[in-house]
């Protein structure tokens, strides 16, 4: 076995060892093949055939919590890939002119098939080193300033903004709460409403708590299919209701936070399709689909009036939550004015 498979069965996820070990055997005869001149086409076309129906079957049966898993899976394409991969050209922004530049959260100017943006996104970094450096996708406030800051610099040039949002939640610690966590994030929250440029929020992983709506208001809000969203990590809520993080299946369950259960209550617009097996076997069709859909919507919005924009951003954010019928009282007044 080669050292790369070895190191995926170790440390994939369980509920896909028994399609890795399936794939190490295709890989197998492929190399068998090739050294002993055998014709073992059929065999291999089998097995691969095999491979495609057990993972459609093993993806389509999996539980809220084994896809908290498979959007925090260490292969998944992050923020850094969608820019390797699908931009033209990117200019990285820094700082938030008060305190300093958070390598959590990215920022720059981005050109993808003739269209201009701002590009805003959570970085959670890939090697160990840099993983800590960005405090594994978590923001501190200035973090979130600077965000805000280029969103009003993509307002002043007229151009869109897109963001991706892949965090388990904004910075807990001490230092972040003295520097207004709570106030950066809520003035975010506050102010993306009245941005007057069309703004597609995507969640391509993990989206947690506030840490996400920091830059997740959006006339369009996706997710991908194998990825969460969701008001506290299953970890979170499981050791504030069980006193115990063994819960965590049972949170993610009940928080409703799969891209099926968002689309159902209304909370996402489009849900994006992951290639089979999730976005960690095939990043580069992942990185494709998203740019297609962000130039579809850009397309759509960009011809829209900014009044129109701004409205239909507000409606669609003021009536989340809202029962779908038999709405009462002062709720179906706001709703209706």
């Amino acid at each position: 076995m080669s050292e790369t498979k070895i190191s995926e069965l170790q440390t994939g996820l369980l509920f896909e060892r028994p399609l890795l070990e399936m794939e190490q055997k295709i890989e197998e005869l492929k190399r068998l093949a090739q050294s002993t001149h055998l014709d073992l086409t059929g065999e291999i076309k089998a097995l691969e055939e095999r491979l495609r129906s057990q993972t459609a079957e093993v993806y389509a049966g999996l539980t809220p919590w084994e896809k908290v898993n498979v959007a925090r899976h260490a292969e998944r394409p992050m923020t850094s890939d969608y820019i390797a991969m699908m931009l033209d050209d990117f200019t990285e922004l820094h700082g938030d002119r008060l305190y300093g530049d958070d390598r959590a959260i990215v920022t720059g100017l981005a050109q993808m098939a003739g269209v201009r943006f701002m590009l805003i996104g959570h970085r959670k970094g890939k090697a160990v080193k840099d993983r800590l450096a960005c405090n594994f996708g978590c923001a501190h406030p200035e973090g979130y300033r600077k965000a805000l800051l280029k969103m009003k610099l993509a307002e002043k040039l007229r151009i869109p903004i897109v963001t991706f949002i892949n965090t388990p939640g904004a910075y807990p610690g001490i230092g972040a709460e003295e520097r207004g966590q709570a106030g950066a994030i809520a003035t975010n929250i506050l102010e993306m409403f009245g941005l007057r440029v069309p703004i597609i929020s995507i969640v391509i992983g993990e989206g947690g708590s506030g840490g996400a709506l920091g830059i997740g208001v959006g006339d369009r809000v996706a997710i991908l299919e194998h990825a969460y969203y969701s008001v506290i990590s299953p970890e979170g809520c499981a050791a504030i209701l069980w006193k115990s993080g063994d819960k965590a299946p049972e949170a993610a369950a009940a928080l409703k936070l799969t891209s099926a259960d968002l689309r159902k209550q209304g909370l996402v617009d489009d849900v994006i399709e992951e290639p089979l097996g999730g976005a960690h076997r095939d990043p580069r069709a992942t990185v494709e689909r998203v740019k297609a859909r962000i130039l579809g919507w850009l397309g759509e919005l960009s011809a829209l009036p900014v009044e129109t924009l701004l409205e239909r951003r507000y409606r669609k954010f003021r009536s989340m939550g809202l029962p779908a019928e038999g709405v009462v009282g002062a709720a179906a007044a706001d709703a209706a004015n």
